[in-house]
C-alpha cells in the first residue's frame, strides 16, 4: 500500500509542475520507465532516488511522506 500511496503523491506533485513523466524523469536524470514504475507503485526505491525525486519536485522528503499519511 505504501508504494502505491507514494506513487500517487509524487504523481500529484509532478502534475502540478506541468511536466510529463518523460520530461520530469529527464530533469532528474532518471530513466522514464523506472520513474513510471515508481509512480505506478511497482518499485521499492532507494532513499537516494526518493531524495532525487523530492529535489526535482521542489519539496522535502518529509512533505511527500506527509501526503502519504493523509491519504
Amino acid at each position: 500500500m505504501v508504494l502505491q500511496n507514494f506513487g500517487i503523491a509524487i504523481r500529484q506533485l509532478r502534475e502540478k509542475t506541468g511536466l510529463s513523466q518523460e520530461k520530469f524523469a529527464l530533469s532528474i536524470d532518471m530513466d522514464r520507465t523506472y520513474y513510471a514504475s515508481v509512480e505506478n507503485g511497482k518499485r521499492n526505491i532507494s532513499l537516494k532516488n526518493i531524495q532525487k525525486i523530492a529535489n526535482g519536485l521542489g519539496v522535502s522528503v518529509s512533505e511527500i511522506f506527509n501526503m502519504i499519511e493523509t491519504q
